[in-house]
């Protein structure tokens, strides 16, 4: 049975960093493509950042360049490391993962098997 459990989350004002961690079990966080997403009350789930070990990382225009997303193989863990916050990164975060390989969209929610529950992140200004 696979299961992610994210934690990290919390409040920061804006400039501030944090780090979101998805503890993953029954699935090994090398294998195949991984996401973070993220969902701001009254809006759609949207893609943060992916990682895959044929295409390599991808991130959400939006984000690029403040977060980076990472694997811990010994912890077998997802991570993402989120600089100089915005008041628009405050969202619920959620963990994701995929039984392929490599999307050419890896964005897209529907490349997703696998959820975690989420943790809060909110950003003040």
């Amino acid at each position: 049975q696979v299961q992610l459990v994210e934690s990290g989350g919390g409040s920061v004002q804006a400039g501030g960093s944090l780090t979101l961690s998805c503890a993953v079990s029954g699935y090994t966080v090398s294998t195949n493509l991984m996401a973070w997403f993220r969902q701001a009350p009254g809006k759609e789930r949207e893609g943060v950042a992916t990682i895959s070990r044929i295409t390599g990382e991808s991130y959400a225009n939006s984000v690029k360049g403040r977060f980076t997303i990472s694997r811990d193989t010994t912890q077998n863990t997802l991570i993402l490391q989120m600089n100089s916050l915005k008041p628009e990164d405050t969202a619920m975060y959620f963990c994701a993962a995929s039984d392929r390989g490599w999307s050419y969209f890896p964005l897209v929610e529907d490349n997703y098997k696998f959820w975690g529950q989420g943790t809060q992140v909110t950003v003040s200004s």
